[in-house]
């Protein structure tokens, strides 16, 4: 990887002191535990923030056009049953999915740490988005803003460049408009190298049985024990391969305690009806981590 003074020791520095003014400044406080009998929490890294162990994607009926009635519903259900964390993308639905979202912000931003990213690796296009993202998401602000679908090395060079994505997110965090910044790939490797920067707080990573759509998964534990390490918070994402390992071979409770028996805060799950928000809670809420042979069983029905 170039050397560059973005990943540099100077701008290392200026991340640690922007961090320790976020959490002055009461950014990173945690909310209040579930109430009995609701979701565990878990702590997300080194943010401060605990999240529900079930959270809510921005993908199926939220980046649907046509269904903003139904996005709507499932979004106050999901906050209602105690779901505090929202992942999005303005790639999701060309941008549908932040505005169904932003329309329930408008008066529940509070109860929510909100995520979303930049498809676009350059400074110039990240400034762009984030302009979108805030105005279709009606908020001032994003707790965590994220590189997205950073899929190589190569990739991973570019976002680090003088001209990168990176920059854009240090500017972001420290004017107060971001609070932390992330990366989300399917490859674990990518992500392992991405550790070794020392400036993200959060990664979202594919996971669930059958590989779907992971690259590299041989990296899998060396990156769940480097970023355990570093204290990032790690999120589980495409836990049912976008619903199609749902069936025949597992159910949506063996897949979700999969993924949560891993050392991840919190699997973000996209919903298509409102019922499948009370079953991902219910599960949640009666996690119980599976034995690794359980693990290895539920692999080997993929393979």
């Amino acid at each position: 990887m170039k050397n560059n003074n973005i990943i540099g020791g100077r701008f290392k520095s200026l991340v640690f002191m922007l961090t320790g003014m976020i959490a002055i400044n009461g950014w990173t406080a945690s909310p209040d535990g579930p109430e009995d009998g609701g979701m565990p929490m878990r702590p997300l890294g080194r943010t401060g923030y605990s999240v529900a162990l079930f959270s809510l994607g921005g993908q199926a009926t939220i980046e649907r056009r046509g269904q903003d009635e139904k996005a709507h519903e499932i979004i106050n259900r999901a906050l209602d049953l105690g779901v505090n964390y929202i992942d999005t993308a303005p790639s999701y639905g060309g941008g549908i999915s932040e505005t169904y979202i932003g329309r329930v912000m408008r008066d529940r931003r509070d109860e929510v740490f909100l995520a979303t990213k930049s498809h676009d690796y350059s400074y110039a296009g990240t400034m762009r988005l984030i302009e979108q993202s805030l105005q279709r998401l009606q908020t001032d602000r994003i707790d965590l803003y994220q590189h997205h679908n950073v899929g190589s090395l190569r990739q991973l060079e570019r976002i680090t460049a003088e001209d990168g994505a990176l920059r854009a997110f240090l500017e972001l965090q420290e004017r107060g408009v971001v609070k932390h910044i992330g990366i989300t790939s399917h490859s674990p490797r990518v992500l392992l190298r991405a550790l070794e920067l020392d400036v993200y707080d959060c990664m979202l990573i594919t996971l669930n049985p059958a590989g779907a759509s992971m690259q590299d998964r041989g990296y899998l534990e060396a990156f769940m024990e480097k970023a355990r390490e570093r204290e990032v918070g790690v999120i589980a994402m495409k836990v049912v391969g976008r619903g199609t390992l749902v069936g025949g071979r597992a159910s949506m409770k063996e897949l979700l305690r999969y993924a949560l028996s891993f050392p991840v805060a919190t699997a973000v799950i996209g919903i298509s009806e409102v019922w499948q928000v009370d079953d991902n809670v219910g599960i949640a809420s009666d996690f119980e981590p599976l034995p690794t042979a359980a693990k290895r069983e539920l692999e080997s029905r993929f393979r």
